[in-house]
């Protein structure tokens, strides 16, 4: 299997410079062969296609490369000429006037936003020498090229995917990708509550706070970071499986057949989902208090002398979120659950109650295999969004109960995404919880990848019959 794998990663890269090296000698041999028109394009973008009367094409690749420019002289370049330093003049005062310096947080930002703004540019003069490459062999073919109508309407036909995906993706790279390779960087840098931009500067230090991270010794955050990733994997695991089979026996039990008012106790079931989860847990969270309604009433009934600890207890504090958490998570899953029993063929439990099996025989031969197969690909997001389950652990105890033998105010109940929080907003300690945010994708990734090459229903999908 590893000579498999090695041979795939040998395959990947000689790919990779296969492609790039059949697109430089492509560009060459463009060059090359291509008459003036498409030799000043090189230069002048859409300069070949205006020439040749494609006025749309070459007016819009013109425009973008004037675009670029007056972006990258009149405010990019500014930025991106630092970005290697993050700045050097601090802002500084003098008879009571701020005199502004540098300022890192804007360097950093603008300066990817212009290292894509480059890529992008790279990749719309590549399709300009490409569209003169083929305008020319369609003339030389002695065939006539599209007109200008024709290629505005072709916008809205053969084209329209580009057309309709041209501002979604706009907004992803603006909105999704460029603040996480902003978070990226930001963890390869000092930039915490004592270098705020812009009255100080922060700049890079490498390795520096993933070694923090991941050491022992003084002021190591690896003791706290192993133990809050040991209890958000516990977390996940429990509040997934639990909440899967637990639902799953209430789907089977409301759908079996004799019990009556089915719909009433869907009902009462689904009327949890119709609240909204912030004010439940509050609520909750509430009631569960050392001096709230359970602890109350227990303790006016003389069942016990002193509050139980729920929320102060890490021990029992846990129990209790995965405790609550199966009233949450129940309704969703006996809801999904309820639609798959009825695919099921009924054939099959008559074929086995012929056979002689027994109710927990055909549950664990007809039923279960069932629902893991088709609910595979479910509980695998089930269980990546619960190692990233922020509502449930911060209004129910906000990580609480703290602990002296924790850094960074981590909580006992904290997860990795709680605790990334907390740096991010009480404590101002972004490179931190940069690299906190990191390690998240990092382990979601990884078991994501693992568990979902492992699922019947990907690795199989013609398997259950």
């Amino acid at each position: 299997m590893s000579t498999n794998a090695d041979k795939k990663k040998k395959n990947a890269v000689s790919n990779f410079f296969a492609v790039v090296g059949n697109n430089i000698k492509e560009i060459g041999t463009t060059f090359a062969q291509g008459d003036f028109k498409t030799k000043l394009s090189f230069i002048i973008l859409g300069f070949g296609q205006i020439l040749r009367g494609q006025l749309l094409k070459g007016i819009s690749f013109l425009a973008l490369e004037v675009l670029f420019f007056v972006y990258l002289f009149k405010f990019g370049w500014s930025y991106f000429s630092k970005i290697t330093t993050l700045g050097t003049v601090e802002t500084t005062k003098a008879n009571r006037v701020t005199v502004y310096g540098d300022n890192s947080f804007l360097i950093l930002l603008f300066g990817i936003l212009t290292i894509f703004a480059i890529i992008a540019f790279i990749v719309i003069w590549r399709l300009n020498i490409s569209e003169n490459r083929r305008e020319e062999e369609l003339l030389r073919a002695g065939k006539k090229l599209p007109s200008n109508k024709e290629v505005f309407a072709s916008l809205f036909d053969k084209n329209f995917d580009k057309t309709l995906l041209a501002v979604p993706v706009t907004g992803v790279f603006i909105f999704t990708v460029l603040p996480i390779v902003f978070m990226i960087c930001v963890a390869f840098t000092n930039y915490d509550k004592q270098h705020q931009a812009p009255t100080n500067l922060f700049t890079w230090v490498g390795l520096e706070n993933f070694q923090n991270l991941f050491s022992f010794g003084g002021s190591g955050l690896a003791p706290t970071f192993l133990s809050v990733l040991a209890w958000t994997l516990m977390w996940s695991f429990f509040a997934t499986f639990i909440d899967y089979f637990v639902g799953l026996g209430v789907a089977i039990l409301i759908n079996k057949k004799g019990i009556k008012f089915k719909k009433l106790w869907r009902t009462i079931l689904v009327m949890t989902i119709a609240v909204p989860q912030f004010v439940s847990l509050l609520y909750v969270s509430k009631m569960f208090a050392n001096d709230g309604l359970i602890n109350g009433y227990l303790m006016q009934w003389g069942l016990i002398d002193k509050a139980i600890p729920f929320w102060t207890n890490p021990a029992l504090a846990r129990i209790t979120i995965i405790v609550v958490n199966i009233w949450i998570g129940i309704p969703y899953m006996m809801l999904i659950a309820t639609g798959l029993l009825m695919n099921i063929p009924e054939d099959l439990y008559e074929s086995a109650k012929i056979d002689g099996a027994t109710g927990w025989q055909m549950f664990r031969n007809i039923t279960l295999p069932y629902m893991l197969f088709v609910t595979g690909p479910f509980l695998l997001t089930q269980f990546t969004g619960n190692l990233n389950n922020f509502n449930v652990i911060y209004l129910l105890t906000g990580g609480a109960p703290q602990s002296m033998q924790l850094a960074e105010n981590a909580g006992r109940t904290d997860l990795l995404v709680t605790w990334l929080y907390k740096m991010t907003v009480n404590d101002t300690n972004y490179k931190m919880a940069a690299v906190i945010g990191i390690m998240v994708f990092v382990v979601t990734a990884v078991i994501s990848l693992v568990v979902y090459n492992m699922l019947p229903s990907v690795k199989d999908e013609e398997g259950f019959q």
